[in-house]
């Protein structure tokens, strides 16, 4: 009895003498008692002796988060004041018949970047709002686990803010210095380096994100199965961005016939001018996407409302092709012929677009319902409930809507600033539409899932007649 092996724990205390460190048992127990310094300084030198690397703790290394944004924010203004003094200053070394002329050329070739960019911000806001009120946009858009969220988006957004106007400061820099067959590579390589991070097939910046944008794309060409919402969010994204798609038309058309940085863009005439046919051909193409969309969801569900959205979206073709004829038939007939159906079919668009959205798109009995956070927030406070947002939306989408004909005439495009400026505040517009568009559709995916719940959960006769207590079994 006494000469058998008694087995006692590995930090006992009687194994060790009075005064003596704490032993560290496999499982990394510590004696209480001790300093919680001495037992990491301990844990450290033990670890040592056994061959593994203790990494110092994170919060002693690493800087505070406040102090690394902050000097990302440093970083990123000394970034966009140096972007702007030398874009300035390069621009003020050319001369004065020349220096409207480039910068048109060169805000051609870098604004329809600019405006995605901008749209790529605010989905990530409008993912963010979706995420504070507890909308399922995975559900509604139907995807995957691995879909992005809005932190990644806005991670997508801030590398193109600063890729795209690093290009044309270069592009401003290289040309005003004499360099001007490297100023004509700018574009070119940033058009190239987008083209293949989006078609990229390796397993780098998202793939399954960009093969789902990419097959959705894919869908409204060529819209030969059932439209999913998807199909049709995207479509419509893409109408207020069909001017960004023609200057990508035209950008794309110089740097083929390597146009880039010569007076032969000058000619409105020529292939890449600003009369060319390609323009309103292109700039029809994002409604004749989801006119085709409408009719086939008629042949999918025979309502006639899908009818009446489709003659909406065919009220925008008259609108280009009217104003691309100014081009192309004599100025009297312009004036007294053409211009007038011009703004005829402008206003018929406008105002159809407009009631549509209010009546059809657009649930105004549950309006700001989507701004009801899940936890305190002040923009939740500032938007939720308040009468205000019922008059702003409307009216801006009222005013937006009729202002959205001047960006899709082409005998207006000669003001560029202008016209960017319009096109900036389209995609304000949708970035506002999209809000209830999804709230809506999530409100009607809730009250089916309701009514179906309510189907299963009410007894038939057969039940009934079964049950002497009149319960469902």
């Amino acid at each position: 009895m006494f000469g058998s092996l008694v087995d006692a724990p590995a930090n006992s205390p009687h194994l060790r003498r009075s005064g003596s460190r704490a032993v560290v048992s496999d499982i990394g127990t510590v004696e209480l008692g001790g300093s919680p310094v001495e037992a990491l300084l301990h844990n450290i030198e033990v670890n040592e002796m056994k061959g593994v690397t203790t990494p110092l703790s994170t919060a002693a290394i690493m800087p505070s988060p406040v102090l690394l944004w902050r000097f990302k924010v440093l970083l990123f203004l000394i970034w966009g004041v140096s972007c702007c003094k030398i874009s300035w200053d390069s621009v003020m070394r050319m001369s004065e018949n020349l220096r409207d002329l480039f910068l048109y050329e060169a805000f051609l070739y870098y604004n329809p970047l600019l405006l995605m960019t901008m749209m790529v911000w605010f989905w990530g806001i409008n993912l963010w709002v979706f995420a504070q009120a507890n909308v399922n946009y995975t559900k509604i858009f139907d995807l995957d686990q691995n879909h992005l969220s809005h932190r990644e988006i806005w991670k997508c957004a801030t590398w193109m803010t600063m890729i795209v106007p690093t290009s044309m400061t270069a592009y401003l820099y290289l040309y005003s210095h004499g360099e001007v067959s490297l100023a004509a590579s700018q574009p070119v390589l940033l058009y190239a380096a987008f083209a293949m991070a989006l078609i990229s097939p390796f397993d780098i910046f998202y793939l399954s994100s960009r093969y789902f944008f990419l097959r959705t794309v894919w869908r409204i060409v060529f819209p030969f199965q059932a439209i999913s919402f998807a199909d049709f969010f995207l479509a419509d994204i893409f109408t207020s961005m069909s001017k960004v798609f023609s200057d990508l038309e035209r950008s794309v058309c110089r740097m083929v016939h390597r146009q880039v940085a010569t007076i032969a863009w000058f000619e409105a005439d020529s292939v890449c001018g600003s009369h060319a046919v390609a323009i309103p051909i292109v700039l029809v193409l994002p409604y004749l996407f989801r006119l085709f969309q409408c009719l086939r969801q008629y042949k999918d569900t025979r309502e006639k409302t899908t009818l009446l959205n489709a003659l909406k979206y065919s009220t925008a073709v008259p609108v280009i092709f009217l104003s691309a004829l100014k081009y192309h038939v004599f100025p009297d007939n312009w004036v007294n012929i053409y211009r007038p159906l011009w703004l005829l079919s402008g206003v018929v668009n406008s105002l159809y677009s407009f009631y549509w959205d209010l009546t059809r798109d657009w649930d105004l009995s549950c309006f700001t319902r989507i701004f009801k956070f899940s936890r305190p927030n002040a923009l939740s406070y500032l938007l939720y409930g308040r009468k205000w947002v019922y008059f702003w939306v409307i009216g801006t989408n009222l005013i937006l809507r009729c202002t959205w004909t001047y960006k899709l005439s082409s005998h207006l495009r000669h003001n560029y600033l202008t016209v960017f400026a319009i096109t900036a505040l389209e995609i304000f517009r949708r970035f506002q539409w999209a809000f209830f568009r999804v709230e809506n559709e999530w409100n009607k995916m809730n009250s089916k899932q309701n009514i179906q719940l309510s189907t299963i959960d009410k007894p038939n006769d057969e039940q009934k007649l079964l049950d002497p207590n009149g319960y469902s079994v």
